[in-house]
């Protein structure tokens, strides 16, 4: 009979799983999604333009959408941007017709209040109609039923000063109901603003046209905000392909760069936080961006939990370069796990339904 060695089993055996741990790892990273077309019913008249956000309606029977009018501006027509469906994708609510040119940013906040950013910056083509109408440059609060509620900045006019914006991109709203904005879209002012829930205004981190950089704690095209369960402020820093980390004294706390060039981030109930990339790869030009075309990373969303130490990214989900038009950059999660994005050239919506348990995606 062969004799067993106790010391070359042991090795063989840490061997083994050290192998098994590194395929976990390397497998951590697949795609647990296939794609559901063809969601949400509108009228035949009224195609998706630009899904800009998504959010889940704390009742769990409900989301709400921020869409573009139909195509990408709503300036000059009488289309409603904000959208309410069931589950099943019907329709059951819309409204906000003339209240924006180019609505960009949106957030459904723990008190049930909508938020919804106006992104054009002054200068870009995008911004322009909003502009010649006396609209654009703020953010607004509105109930369920449309009814504005606050407004911060003025409108129509940009500026860098406590009460102006230049396109802002992106709000959160935090459990204390203090503001965060990133302010703002290419060309805008490239900064991180606070305000109390007053509307008071209270920091602001980086600014200014211009001031692109990519020195810690300053910015180039911030382009979202979120707030995680810890109450971090995470700012898809797009423009640097990374995501910056706040706490609510504004205070930097870490940089990521794991997550390619976010546009649109999204943290759900678990704290999982989603981040769609539809830029990366693509090759810019002219300053500020030379740094700006990261090179080497694949676009498509990546996806990670917010309560570990480093957010590592455990899940992605490609956007091949061969899909012309289909880069994503907003999206939202429901309560099933399902992702819901818009794809920004084609203008459409799709459905990225788990065919894990959620449970196996956290």
């Amino acid at each position: 009979m062969k004799k067993i060695n106790v010391t070359q089993t042991v090795a063989i055996f840490m061997v083994s799983c050290l192998i098994s741990q590194v395929s976990l790892a390397q497998s951590s990273t697949t795609n647990p999604y296939r794609v559901q077309m063809g969601w949400g019913n509108l009228p035949e008249d009224r195609p998706f333009g630009v899904v800009s956000g998504v959010f889940p309606d704390p009742d769990g029977e409900h989301l709400w959408f921020l869409d573009r009018c139909a195509g990408n501006q709503c300036a000059g027509n009488n289309i409603d941007p904000i959208l309410k469906f069931d589950l099943e994708g019907n329709l059951v609510d819309s409204f906000g017709a003339g209240l924006f040119g180019f609505p960009h940013g949106f957030a459904l906040d723990h008190e049930g209040y909508l938020w919804v950013t106006e992104g054009g910056s002054h200068g870009d083509r995008r911004a322009t109609p909003g502009e010649e109408l006396g609209i654009g440059h703020q953010v607004l609060k509105l109930n369920k039923q449309g009814e504005v509620l606050m407004r911060l900045g003025e409108a129509g006019v940009w500026g860098d000063d406590e009460s102006h914006f230049n396109g802002p991109s992106g709000v959160a709203i935090a459990e204390n109901g203090d503001i965060w904005v990133t302010d703002g879209h290419r060309g805008g002012n490239n900064r991180l603003v606070k305000f109390s829930s007053d509307g008071t205004f209270l920091l602001a981190i980086g600014g200014g046209v211009g001031t692109e950089s990519k020195e810690a704690a300053s910015f180039s095209d911030p382009h979202d905000v979120k707030i995680d369960a810890n109450g971090r402020v995470l700012v898809a820093d797009r423009g640097n392909s990374r995501i910056q980390v706040f706490n609510n004294d504004g205070e930097l706390l870490e940089i990521w760069t794991h997550y390619g060039k976010p546009s649109g981030l999204f943290i759900d109930q678990n704290n999982v936080l989603y981040a769609g990339d539809g830029l990366s790869g693509n090759v810019r030009t002219g300053e500020p961006d030379n740094w700006r075309s990261n090179l080497g990373w694949e676009k498509g969303i990546r996806i990670g939990s917010l309560n570990t130490e480093q957010a590592w990214v455990t899940h992605f989900i490609p956007q091949r370069d061969e899909d012309v038009g289909a880069y994503i950059e907003f999206l939202g999660v429901d309560f099933a796990g399902n992702i819901y994005a818009g794809e920004i050239a084609r203008m459409r919506l799709v459905k990225f339904v788990p065919f894990r348990p959620p449970e196996v995606l956290q």
